[in-house]
């Protein structure tokens, strides 16, 4: 799941390749192997992760089928299966499915872990992106800053939180009534949050790429409203 020389989660190609070689290594083994359950799942996350979604796909629901089968009472395994179909579902542009799925999976997260616990805050960014997509900005908003102000004891430099400013900076930037002190607001959380990611991540690490891409279509609409 990590490199061992630099820490950081593997992803890509070499997340892929990982997947695969995982999953051939247990695949011969019993449906009722929990090895191979994981080395399925590993795959699923690896295609996800890899945008080929609708391999994904069919790799998560097979497993969850499996998962409700021989193991029903892992209700912890059966729910994070869940987030990763409602992921998938997502990618497909299926997004309707996808916002009934992470409202359901976000309720239970909170139940089974509490508000704050990282798994929590993720199925909430998850919910966010779902509204976000649909178009719903005060809703994906209102959540984001819930997510924020609920996530602070992970720290300031944790993956979900990073996650929740960047998301949030681009609703912000997507909504239509957004104003030159939104998209200030925008700004200043995005110049923040990649100076974290450079930081934690690197900065060739896609995700701090995709900050500071976000970060320039905040200055564009700057100049847009008439502010530079």
């Amino acid at each position: 799941d990590k490199c061992f020389d630099c820490g950081q989660r593997f992803h890509g190609v070499v997340k892929l390749a990982l997947g695969w070689a995982c999953w051939k290594t247990y695949l011969g083994r019993p449906d009722r192997d929990n090895y191979r359950r994981m080395s399925m799942g590993i795959l699923g996350s690896a295609l996800s992760q890899s945008a080929q979604s609708e391999e994904a796909l069919k790799v998560v629901e097979a497993n969850l089928a499996l998962t409700r089968r021989y193991w029903p009472n892992d209700e912890e395994g059966i729910l994070i299966l869940q987030v990763n179909a409602a992921n998938c579902y997502s990618m497909c542009g299926r997004e309707d499915e996808a916002l009934q799925l992470r409202r359901n999976t976000h309720a239970k997260d909170r139940a089974l872990y509490g508000a704050k616990h990282e798994n929590a805050i993720q199925s909430g960014n998850c919910l966010a992106e779902s509204l976000h997509t649909l178009r719903r900005y005060a809703e994906a908003k209102e959540l984001l800053r819930k997510m924020l102000r609920l996530s602070q004891p992970l720290g300031p430099d944790h993956d979900q939180r990073l996650r929740a400013r960047e998301q949030l900076s681009r609703v912000i930037l997507e909504d239509p009534d957004a104003s030159r002190a939104d998209a200030r607001e925008a700004v200043t959380i995005l110049e923040d949050t990649i100076q974290r990611r450079r930081r934690v991540f690197g900065r060739r690490h896609p995700q701090t790429l995709q900050c500071e891409k976000a970060l320039a279509d905040a200055h564009d609409l700057l100049a847009r409203l008439g502010e530079t």
